[in-house]
């Protein structure tokens, strides 16, 4: 037996296609977050790896940290 509500009638309720939107918008989202964090990955690669040499050169001529 269908259902032939008034109110099914109007609005035209589709649960499936609004399902699958859905899946799509979280899918877009995930996306979006695992290249902000990949993207954030390699800045805080780079400012570590700044840091190392930085500290490495400082321990191999005997400088101090805070200056020459």
């Amino acid at each position: 037996m269908t259902d032939t509500s008034p109110h099914r009638r109007i609005t035209g309720e589709e649960d499936g296609a609004s399902a699958v939107e859905y899946g799509l918008l979280v899918f877009a989202i995930a996306a979006v977050i695992t290249v902000i964090v990949f993207g954030l990955g390699l800045v805080v690669k780079g400012t570590y790896t700044g840091a190392c040499s930085t500290l490495d050169a400082k321990a191999s001529t005997g400088a101090d940290c805070a200056g020459p």
